[in-house]
């Protein structure tokens, strides 16, 4: 079907060509998401408001024309994807209104759940919903999808802690259930629908037999199909109708906000892992703790325990298991320590009669408990890990009543054994019967098609059938279940869901074959290919988890559409198909604006940094090997023109004005096409030649300080009140406290190597590396001191690449936190201050320390803010690709808002900082300096 020419002209008229895509490579990267099915939109639309939701869909109501919603594209089974229009949440759908002190929180579809708890901590609430997806997903989808999670069970998810609703309906339409005026005018408007509805209520509870089995399905968690139980539950039509919406997966309306009853969040809590000798054993145990204070019970079969045996920090007694032991994850929360103990003694109790193989008790440590929950965690991506290049990795998602758990499992892994998925785990929510099996398909083929579709005609006779639960307990039901909808409810129940969805769409543009589907042999339809690309990414499962902190996110690209891109340019390649336009494409979007700093690898579920894969494609295309090498050999000098055209820059300033330097320089940047780079006011002065000491042999302790080429070349701005280099400032404070400051030998022509290594110059990189490596060696006395590195992206590369277990190396923040404060007298200030962890900052696990260390020098609040987890300065990004750092820190200016300083470790994010926030930005030691004196002992 091709778009109608008059719908086009009127999405033109209503949105901007900057939030509208029909170009190859956006359309394939919005294509994508977490489920293992793909359709190409033709037309992606980013939508910043209801007006445009509203006028989006009468322009779609009256062409015809098919739509489907999209928040982040976490979900699994097919329902955020279209080959028609694909409507896309903007930036500007993330509000909120927190109420009776937390018990009650109004959300926008685009806030990141995760997000919300973190609003709602400091008042111990949090979100009912707790999907796994939760630092990713958005409640637009959790709320569409019913998502729940490990803690969650069925009482606290998104339907049974619904206090509001605002949607808009399929004829655009708005509804707002919290709203007296909204709701008169909407009777007064939809007054048949909402008598259809009250109508379809009535005939429900009359029915006896279909109510019964509707009240049976929805004791257990159940995805599967449209909610309804809001027609057993509630009589009064508004109530059905916004009951409905949740689960709905975007078929029935669009959901504008959601207002959730809370829940606690106790702070203390506890877990245990027990391991049975068996299956039967393991799930006798589950009714049983369904009966105690736990608040989580987590089930693992043998073979998810042996998908992470070999992991780093794993036990070495999960190796050594038996071939049929099964293991429960036990967690209990409270809010105070004395009735968690209280709770721990009767679960124990409560379980000792059960024969165990292994048992690690109840720990209230963080180290211990966080290590259990990794094993849980961990069993997933260890399957994606290994699977095979090409083939996709699929988790499944049932329920069985839990008094049959045991017959259950044992029954799903007799059929994972028939169908020879061999590698499969299961692991699941015990105290709901709710399962998750994961498994690896190939869909290369007619043959690895058919084994996959027999395989899923077993499990749904073995599931809806045999056992009466359900086939989709938390993923939602998309595409990949909706041919089973009918075989898990009956004639009677699926028919009603027909009824609902032609009631409220009568004209089916909203997400058609999701959830209800007349093709049966749509969950065959359109499945994804992951094809190979490069090792670095060939594992990536398209989750989407990377995305949030990303600092190109609706700039360009997101780490995992980069690795769509990249993977569908090397198959078209592999296949003879001309994909120059796409590369051209992709040379900017997917690696010019890739800040490469591998926050991403940090959410990625089986670790994958994106940005080296990047690094790689830079180095395919870094021809400039000779300048390189001279750069290399002749470093100094390059330092010292970099001090130059500062210092050429300074006197442009002044010659001309800050104003008209900016507009002259904006210019010949856009003209060079950021050769040039760009002069703003928080633009660093030169620092002059260096003058270092001659070490003395004293008494004193030593530290090695290693100057970052920035530090040696960069000043403060001119703007800045802070005016001495941080050399000097961190020299002195060193001394302060009592160190002898020794440099190491050739300081100008040291590099860590991480400006080669960014541009694609390995060996160059590993020679400048190497080349410091034996500097600070010699420096170090073959490592008997510490050494301290200025800036927390070199002091990663050293740590991370060099790995050297003679050097004892740290960044600002690990240093100050473990060798100064000790030695220091703090006087805090009385100001508030803004906080920045550096991408590298938090590589390193320091993100903490520094919000701990500047806790401590003011009394006034600290300002971390909201969405912000990387500047995208990246080096020299923010020289070169400004539209990079500006998009990042959009949001940085109004968040930092009160505060007249921010604090970070790098020089060159700090200029991006406060180029962006309107604010000086400036190393933690400037403000350690300022609020410190020398203990007694220290000066004398």
């Amino acid at each position: 079907m091709t778009l109608p020419a008059a719908f086009l002209h009127e999405v033109q008229r209503l949105i901007p060509s900057a939030r509208r895509f029909d170009d190859p490579l956006s359309t394939l990267a919005f294509g994508t998401d977490a489920s293992f099915y793909r359709l190409i939109p033709q037309l992606v639309v980013r939508v910043e408001s209801e007006e445009e939701v509203v006028q989006l869909l009468k322009l779609a109501q009256a062409d015809r024309v098919p739509v489907t919603f999209r928040a982040s594209g976490t979900s699994l089974s097919g329902q955020s994807i279209t080959d028609s229009v694909l409507i896309v949440l903007g930036e500007h759908w993330n509000g909120r209104d927190i109420r009776n002190d937390g018990e009650q929180i109004r959300l926008q579809p685009g806030v990141i759940g995760a997000q919300a708890n973190a609003w709602l901590a400091p008042l111990g609430r949090k979100i009912g919903p707790d999907p796994a997806s939760i630092n990713a997903a958005k409640i637009g989808g959790i709320v569409a999808n019913n998502s729940s999670g490990m803690c969650c069970g069925t009482a606290q998810n998104s339907y049974n802690t619904l206090a509001g609703m605002r949607v808009i309906l399929a004829d655009g339409s708005i509804l707002d259930s919290e709203s007296p005026a909204s709701v008169e005018a909407f009777r007064a408007s939809h007054g048949k629908l909402l008598e259809q509805l009250a109508e379809l209520g009535r005939q429900t509870r009359a029915n006896t037999e279909l109510a019964a089995r509707i009240r049976h399905k929805y004791r257990l968690k159940n995805t599967t199909g449209l909610s309804l139980n809001a027609l057993v539950d509630y009589d009064e039509p508004l109530d059905i109708l916004t009951h409905l919406m949740v689960g709905s997966e975007g078929i029935l309306g669009f959901i504008s906000a959601v207002t959730y009853n809370t829940v606690p969040e106790h702070p203390h809590k506890a877990t245990a892992l027990i391991v049975f000798p068996d299956v039967e054993t393991c799930c006798r145990a589950v009714p049983v703790l369904k009966q105690q204070p736990v608040s989580a019970v987590e089930l693992l079969d043998r073979r998810s325990l042996r998908s992470v045996e070999n992991m780093k920090g794993m036990p070495e007694w999960v190796k050594a298991l038996s071939a049929g032991a099964c293991a429960l994850l036990i967690e209990s929360r409270a809010a105070t320590q004395s009735l968690l103990h209280e709770q721990l003694a009767h679960i124990m109790a409560s379980i000792a009669d059960f024969p165990v193989e292994k048992q690690v008790d109840f720990s209230e440590d963080p180290l211990v408990y966080n290590q259990l929950w990794r094993i849980r965690k961990d069993t997933f991506p260890a399957v994606g890990a290994v699977r095979q290049v090409g083939t996709t990795v699929i988790i499944e998602d049932v329920t069985f009543p839990v008094e049959q758990l045991a017959e259950g499992v044992n029954r799903l892994i007799q059929l994972l054994e028939k169908h020879r998925y061999d590698e499969a785990i299961i692991f699941g929510h015990a105290l709901e019967g709710n399962l998750h099996f994961v498994f690896t398909q190939g869909f290369d083929s007619p043959e690895q098609v058919q084994r996959y579709e027999a395989f899923m005609q077993d499990v749904a006779q073995l599931v809806a059938v045999e056992f009466g639960g359900s086939l989709k307990a938390e993923h939602g039901t998309g595409r990949n279940m909706a041919p089973f909808v009918e075989l898990e409810w009956g004639h009677d129940a699926y028919q009603l869901m027909w009824q609902l969805k032609r009631l409220l769409d009568p004209n089916g543009i909203l997400n058609p074959d999701v959830q209800l589907s007349e093709d049966p042999q749509i969950h065959l339809k359109h499945l994804k290919p992951l094809p190979a690309a490069d090792a670095i990414v060939d594992r990536c499962i398209e989750c989407g988890f990377c995305e949030p902190v990303c600092p190109s996110n609706g700039l360009t690209l997101t780490p995992r559409q980069r690795i769509v891109m990249w993977r569908d340019i090397q198959a078209k390649n592999r296949a003879g198909v001309d994909a120059s336009q796409l590369k051209a494409d992709y040379a900017y979007r997917g690696v010019d604006t890739c800040a490469a700093t591998g926050l991403c690898s940090q959410r990625c579920p089986v670790g994958i940094n994106t940005g080296d894969l990047v690094r790689k494609l830079r180095g395919t295309d870094a021809t400039r090997t000779r300048t390189a090498n001279w750069l290399a050999g002749h470093f100094a000098t390059a330092l010292q023109g970099t001090r130059l055209m500062l210092k050429a820059a300074n006197a442009a300033r002044l010659l001309l004005g800050s104003r008209l330097l900016a507009r002259v320089s904006a210019a010949l940047s856009k003209a060079s096409q950021g050769r040039i780079p760009q002069w703003t006011p928080a633009m660093p002065q030169p620092v002059h030649r260096l003058e270092l000491p001659v070490p003395l042999d004293d008494a004193r302790p030593r530290v090695v300080y290693l100057a970052a080429c920035v530090s040696r070349a960069m000043g403060p701005a001119a703007s800045d009140p802070e005016q001495q280099p941080l050399i000097d400032k961190t020299r002195a404070l060193l001394e302060k406290a009592g160190y002898q400051v020794v440099f190491p030998d050739n300081l100008n022509n040291l590099c860590c190597g991480q400006p080669f290594a960014s541009k694609g110059y390995a060996q160059q990189a590993e020679r400048k590396l190497q080349e410091t490596l034996d500097a600070l060696l010699k420096a170090s006395r073959g490592g008997l001191d510490p050494i301290y590195c200025d800036t927390s992206p070199c002091t990663l590369r050293l740590v991370k690449d060099l790995n050297d277990p003679r050097l004892d190396i740290h960044d600002p923040v690990r240093f100050i936190r473990t060798h100064l404060l000790d030695r220091l007298e703090i006087t805090p200030q009385d100001t508030p201050i803004a906080i920045h962890a550096t991408c590298s900052t938090q590589h390193l696990g320091e993100a903490q320390g520094l919000v701990d260390i500047i806790k401590r020098c003011t009394t006034q609040h600290v300002v971390i803010p909201e969405g912000i987890y990387c500047c995208g300065f990246a080096g020299d990004k923010g020289f070169i690709t400004p539209e990079l750092n500006a998009h990042s820190l959009r949001t940085l200016k109004t968040s930092v808002q009160g505060c007249r300083e921010g604090i970070s470790t790098s020089r060159t994010c700090e200029i991006g900082l406060s180029r962006e926030a309107g604010i000086d930005y400036h190393g933690l030691v400037y403000l350690v300096d300022r609020v410190s004196q020398a203990k007694p002992q220290m000066s004398s």
